[in-house]
């Protein structure tokens, strides 16, 4: 028998080995390096990753460069770093750009004037990151096949965040990918040979073409014999027909439009799946670079969301983390300046406002960051009519990184709604400081921005951000419309939960995946757990309505008989079921969202999800009944 009071194990939100230390816990957080600008070789580059990661204080950790990148041709690549890197729990947020140029220099000088004159030295300062000036193994004969390896250990090394090697008890981290890397945000620039070698060697194999977000090739060919491997957003310049005809075909274009110089041909249900197709007998190399950025590099992004090692059996460094493919493609938000596309604008507090509420280690809210739309901070909307999310990041993962990759950011763009994402690692631990200090931080909120409507307060978290969600749930559901739980966290039920609930319902959804973690998911047949099972029971209880008796055989996966269901493809790749049950008055009180083949962590979907479930709903608040708007 299910007991009514069940322990949720942790749940970490990107299922990532990283070595954390009591710094993560502490306050004063950040997410930024301090780091001045560089421009190094890429064997000088592995000499200074290991020191610059070992001075951030991690510990005992001992670093080392990826192994990936021993015997890569020296005097072939190089790497500028942008000042104030990304780092930490962010240092997924860097954007990365590789060039491929069949140019080779002189010294380091020339390659950094090289960069500087095509302009990428301007664009990556301001997007923050990191680009990888790539030249032949062999200057005399060019690109060939035998780069393909080197453009092999570069990807392994660049996507290496977190992964250590273990040698008896000792462990030592790869510090790359800390360094220059990440694997959200990487765009590639080929030139001549280089972006006709991109064709033939990267953008058809589907471990390396689905792990890039966007692409610039000048003057590039293609062997006939080869096909682009997947959706690949494409900027091409005078390219061949053939070329042309390929990356259209890989990205299911079926629409187009355009002008004298340049014709889009783009996908009408998923027009990120574009490819952009210039003619110009002399065109200015800056100028497109600078559109191709603007155009594409800072509208698209990439996110592993599916098993390791699915595409890359037999490889060295097969299976572990981040080596999945393909990423899913889906939409970014760069903030640049603090703002976000369409007038987005981002705050970031690190204030000891709420300090008067600790934990017993001291630990207390005191960073949190904002995102409002310029129509509130202009004054030209009504008051009490913009709703808020809180939205609460998982284990080890970073506030700002959490809303931009599980989707946040692109819904308050499209939507026009206010974000509220706290840091709020230390507090896990303890639920009556959590849910104190998000009540605390929901109330600032709505004092500081009058234009929210205290009505449509939504709250939901991915992992460990889906225990803090539980937390403000049944601390406070009284000052929330609806919640959602992304795939579970820590969390204790207790019998005084149920005294707050006795006169307030609370619309309740649970989101999870096929390959979940185990505490959350069977692994055996894909089911629904206890812990799950558990949790579901708890919001029907909590909303006055008859618990489930679950019956796999009967129902696979979600085990009970649903009053209704949706099956949908999400983003043309994966497929999703929604089940919900409906209390008395036919309203879905309590719902589970499911989907098809992911792991454990932040799809860029989930929020959109959330966001259809969470605005059917919102409370009166005089009444502080449920409203239901289908």
């Amino acid at each position: 028998m299910l007991k009514n009071q069940l322990l949720l194990t942790l749940s970490i939100a990107l299922t990532v080995s990283l070595s954390f230390t009591s710094s993560i816990f502490a306050l004063n957080y950040t997410n930024r390096l301090g780091n001045k600008a560089t421009f190094e070789t890429l064997e000088e580059a592995r000499v200074s990753s290991p020191v610059s990661a070992a001075s951030k204080g991690t510990g005992n950790v001992t670093f080392k460069s990826h192994p990936v990148l021993d015997g890569y041709p020296k005097e072939t690549t190089y790497v500028y770093r942008s000042a104030n890197l990304w780092s930490g729990r962010g240092n997924r947020l860097n954007t990365n750009i590789l060039v491929f140029s069949e140019k080779s220099f002189q010294d380091k000088d020339a390659a950094f004037t090289y960069l500087k004159d095509l302009g990428l030295i301007n664009i990556i300062d301001t997007a923050v990151g990191s680009v990888v000036l790539i030249t032949p193994s062999d200057p005399k004969t060019g690109f060939s096949a035998s780069d393909q390896k080197h453009y092999y250990a570069l990807q392994t090394a660049m996507l290496s965040l977190g992964v250590s090697e273990r040698s008896n008890d000792a462990v030592t981290t790869y510090s790359d990918g800390d360094y220059f890397g990440g694997f959200g945000f990487i765009y590639v620039i080929g030139f001549d040979s280089g972006a006709t070698f991109f064709n033939n060697y990267i953008a058809s194999t589907i471990d390396y073409a689905t792990r890039i977000a966007g692409v610039l090739l000048i003057n590039s060919r293609m062997d006939e014999i080869r096909q682009v491997a997947g959706p690949l957003p494409a900027y091409l310049v005078n390219a061949t027909e053939a070329v042309e005809a390929k990356y259209k075909a890989a990205n299911n274009a079926d629409a187009v439009k355009g002008n004298a110089k340049t014709t889009t041909c783009f996908n009408q249900a998923l027009p990120l799946q574009q490819v952009v197709i210039h003619r110009e007998a002399s065109p200015n190399t800056p100028t497109i670079i600078r559109s191709a950025y603007d155009g594409m590099f800072s509208r698209t992004m990439r996110i592993p969301v599916v098993k390791q090692g699915l595409h890359s059996a037999g490889t060295p460094y097969q299976g572990y983390n981040f080596d999945q493919a393909p990423y899913s493609l889906t939409a970014r938000n760069v903030v640049t300046n603090g703002v976000a596309p369409d007038g987005i604008s981002v705050f970031s507090h690190q204030e000891e406002r709420f300090s008067g509420n600790k934990t017993k280690t001291g630990e207390y809210m005191q960073t949190w960051y904002e995102y409002v739309p310029a129509e509130v901070l202009e004054n030209r909307v009504a008051p009490g009519t913009v709703p808020l999310v809180i939205a609460l990041h998982g284990g080890g993962d970073d506030p700002h990184a959490f809303v931009e990759e599980v989707g946040w950011l692109e819904m308050a763009r499209q939507k026009r709604f206010i974000i509220v994402a706290p840091e709020h690692q230390g507090l896990y631990s303890d639920q009556a400081v959590l849910g104190e200090s998000i009540a605390a931080l929901a109330k600032y909120m709505m004092k500081s921005y009058p234009a929210i409507d205290a009505s449509r307060v939504y709250a939901s978290g991915y992992s460990m951000g889906g225990g803090a969600t539980l937390t403000i749930s049944t601390s406070h559901p009284r000052m929330l419309a609806a919640v959602v739980d992304m795939a579970g966290a820590m969390f204790k039920f207790t019998d005084q939960m149920e005294e707050k609930f006795k006169e307030t319902d609370l619309p309740f959804m649970y989101l999870t995946s096929a390959y979940d973690l185990e505490p959350n998911i069977n692994p055996e047949d894909k089911s629904l757990s206890d812990n799950s099972q558990v949790l579901l029971n708890k919001f029907l209880i909590y909303n006055n309505m008859n618990q489930v008796s679950f019956n796999f055989k009967a129902y696979p996966k979600c085990g009970f008989q649903a009053d209704a269901w949706s099956a949908t493809l999400v983003n043309n790749e994966y497929k999703n079921f929604i089940w919900y049950l409906n209390n008395k008055e036919g309203v879905p009180m309590v719902a589970l969202n499911y989907t098809e083949d992911l792991i454990h962590a932040l799809y860029p979907q989930y929020a959109s999800m959330a966001w259809a479930y969470l605005t059917q709903f919102s409370r009166d608040q005089k009444s502080g009944a449920i409203k239901y708007k289908p």
